[in-house]
C-alpha cells in the first residue's frame, strides 16, 4: 500500500477534465490536481489503515444482485491497463501532439469517464492491470489503477494478466493486495481447495428483490487465472488454465446449475454463466472478418502454445454463454463458437502498446431478466455488449445480442 501523504497521483481527476481535453492533461494541471487530492489521498490511507484486509471467507460473503427497476445488470470491463507509475509513465502509440502531456493519469481519467457514462453495477478487470516492468513499487501501482473504483465505492473484480507479477510483488502478492482493498469481491481461491494460480472465484448474482428468485443467483461469473508464462521447459510462450482449475470450474458449474433447478422455485435450465480471464483460449483462433464483430488486428492470437481443453470443459457444463479476455490490445471482437460467444475488451490502458489514432475501449456487458407471467421479475432473458471509446463523444459501438434465452 502506498505511504499516506505519497505524492505518487492517484484517486480523484481534475474537476476539468471534460472529453475534448482528456489528452492535453498540462504539467501545471497535473500539479494543481496533484496538491488537490494530497489531503483526500491522506484521508484514505488512515481509513484504509483502520480496517482489517478482507480475506477470502470475508469476500465471498459479498453479495450482489440485479437491483435497477429494468431489470438490468451491468458489467464493465477493463483490460489492459497497464499502469505503472502515474504522471511520470509515459503513453505508448498515440499521435505524436498527445505524447507531451499523456500518461498513466489519461488511462484514470479514461475509467472515470466510463463508469460516470455507464453508470456499471460491477467493473472488472482482466489482467495486466499494472505493467510490471515499469511499476517502482507494484502495491502503489495497484492502488492508483484501482483508485477510482475505490473512491466511487463500486464493486469490483479482477484476475492477473502476465505482467502485473514483474514488479516488487509476487503473484501470490500482487493476488492477496487485490483482496485486501476496499469494495472489492475479489478473492484468492476457493477455500480448503488445492488449485493451481491465484484469483481463481465465482460470484453469484442474485434475483430482484420482490422476485420468485430473489434467493438464487440468475447470473454467474467465473473468475479464473489464465497464468503468465509457460514453466514447462519443452513448451515456450504464455501459461494455461491448468487441470486443477477445470476441475474447480466444473464443481462449481454443477453446484451452482443444481442449486437453480432445485426447490424452492426450480427452474428448467441452468442460469447463464460468463467466464473473465487474461490470456485468451485457442479456439479465438477460428474466426475471420466474416464471422465476428469487431477488429482482428493482432499479428494472431496470442494464447498459450498448447490447448489444455478448457473449451471443451466450458463446452460440457453448457452454463456459460461468453467468455472475455484482453491480452491482445488490437484485438476487439466477439464470436461465437457451438453456442459460446468469445470476446475481446480491446486495450484500454494508455501504457500499453496500441495503434496511434484507434482510440482506446471498454467492454461493457449487461444482462436483462424477464418479467413472469405474474408480473414479476425471473431469470436471465438475454445478453448484450457493446464497446465505449475514449475519443471526443465517447462514442459506442459494435452493441450485438450475445445470448437469448430460447
Amino acid at each position: 500500500m502506498a505511504r499516506c501523504g505519497s505524492k505518487f497521483p492517484i484517486s480523484y481527476p481534475p474537476p476539468n477534465l471534460s472529453s475534448k481535453s482528456i489528452l492535453r492533461i498540462t504539467p501545471k494541471l497535473i500539479r494543481a490536481h496533484e496538491m488537490r487530492i494530497n489531503h483526500c489521498y491522506l484521508l484514505l490511507c488512515i481509513f484504509l489503515l483502520s480496517i482489517p484486509a478482507m480475506d477470502a471467507a470475508a469476500a465471498g460473503a459479498r453479495r450482489i444482485r440485479f437491483q435497477r427497476r429494468s431489470g438490468e445488470f451491468k458489467i464493465l470491463q477493463v483490460a489492459d491497463m497497464h499502469y505503472a507509475d502515474g504522471r511520470t509513465t509515459p503513453c505508448l502509440d498515440v499521435l505524436p501532439d498527445q505524447t507531451a502531456t499523456c500518461s498513466d493519469l489519461n488511462t484514470t481519467a479514461f475509467i472515470y469517464r466510463v463508469i460516470r457514462a455507464e453508470h456499471p453495477d460491477l467493473v472488472v478487470f482482466t489482467g495486466d492491470n499494472i505493467f510490471g516492468q515499469d511499476a517502482t513499487d507494484a502495491a502503489k501501482s495497484l492502488n492508483a489503477a484501482f483508485a477510482p473504483v475505490v473512491a466511487l465505492k463500486f464493486p469490483w473484480a479482477a484476475v492477473l494478466g502476465n505482467h502485473d507479477q514483474e514488479s516488487t510483488l509476487s503473484r501470490e502478492g500482487v493476488m492477496r493486495h487485490i483482496v485486501g482493498m476496499p469494495h472489492t469481491l475479489s478473492r484468492l481461491n476457493p477455500d480448503g481447495i488445492d488449485v493451481d494460480g491465484f484469483g481463481n472465484y465465482n460470484v453469484e448474482v442474485g434475483g430482484a428483490d420482490g422476485s420468485p428468485l430473489v434467493n438464487k443467483s440468475v447470473l454467474n461469473l467465473y473468475f479464473i487465472d489464465s497464468g503468465d508464462y509457460s514453466t514447462v521447459p519443452s513448451i515456450p510462450g504464455y501459461g494455461w488454465i491448468k487441470p486443477s482449475q477445470q476441475l474447480w470450474f466444473q464443481r462449481t458449474s454443477l453446484r451452482l446449475q443444481k442449486e437453480y433447478m432445485s426447490k424452492p422455485q426450480p427452474q428448467k435450465e441452468a442460469a447463464p454463466g460468463l467466464a473473465y480471464f487474461h490470456i485468451p483460449l485457442p479456439e479465438y483462433n477460428s474466426f475471420d472478418a466474416s464471422n465476428f464483430t469487431g477488429v482482428k488486428q493482432d499479428a494472431g492470437i496470442s494464447s498459450a502454445s498448447v490447448n489444455s481443453g478448457f473449451f471443451a470443459t466450458l463446452e460440457e457444463a453448457g452454463d456459460v454463454k461468453a467468455v472475455f479476455t484482453g491480452h491482445d490490445h488490437l484485438n476487439d471482437f466477439c464470436g461465437e463458437l457451438t453456442g459460446i460467444q468469445l470476446c475481446y475488451a480491446g486495450g484500454f490502458g494508455y501504457h500499453a502498446y496500441g495503434k496511434a489514432g484507434w482510440s482506446r475501449r471498454a467492454r461493457v456487458v449487461s444482462a436483462y431478466l424477464e418479467k413472469t407471467t405474474h408480473g414479476k421479475w425471473g431469470g436471465v432473458k438475454s445478453i448484450k455488449t457493446w464497446k465505449r471509446l475514449d475519443d471526443k463523444h465517447l462514442s459506442t459501438i459494435d452493441t450485438e445480442v450475445l445470448w437469448s434465452k430460447a
